[in-house]
């Protein structure tokens, strides 16, 4: 039995596509995993709940400091078919189990050579997209209420 780490793409690829799924809107998310066929998975580690320290840096330069904590949902699954094996892992901020589990099937499916190319192309894409255009319409809303500071000289008197 063959077992795939992260292949048939290297780390940094694997990383853009969990970012894509943790971002996705919740629904589409949820109606992307509802069309894909009924599969066996495996849980290694069940949806669970925990905090996470936030951290920041002073100037974004500067020394760390913590600056928070918040919370996060993560999931661990394994598919095998007859010659390959993959884990998924999934993380998204908040209390979602049912999402991260969701992330988690997807990503262990996108690092099989089966079904790679098609979720990249049917999942992946679309949400990626959704989710480009959901970022830009927030950006335009918030710069329309953006306050522009500038330094003002004081007279000086004569």
């Amino acid at each position: 039995m063959t077992f795939h780490h992260s292949a048939p793409t290297a780390p940094p690829a694997r990383a853009a596509w969990l970012a894509v799924l943790a971002h996705a809107p919740r629904e589409l998310l949820k109606r992307h995993v509802e069309s894909l066929p009924v599969l066996h998975f495996e849980v290694l580690r069940a949806p669970e709940i925990g905090l996470a320290m936030l951290r920041g840096r002073i100037g974004n330069k500067g020394d760390r400091f913590n600056v928070g904590e918040a919370t996060i949902t993560r999931c661990v699954v394994r598919h095998r078919d007859a010659d390959t094996a993959s884990v998924g892992i999934g993380y998204v901020l908040g209390r979602d189990p049912e999402r991260v589990d969701w992330i988690a099937r997807l990503d262990a499916l996108l690092q099989h050579p089966r079904w790679h190319d098609a979720l990249q192309a049917d999942v992946i894409a679309p949400l990626a997209a959704e989710s480009a255009r959901l970022r830009a319409s927030e950006q335009r809303e918030t710069a329309t209420s953006r306050v522009h500071f500038f330094n003002l000289q004081t007279e000086v008197s004569s």
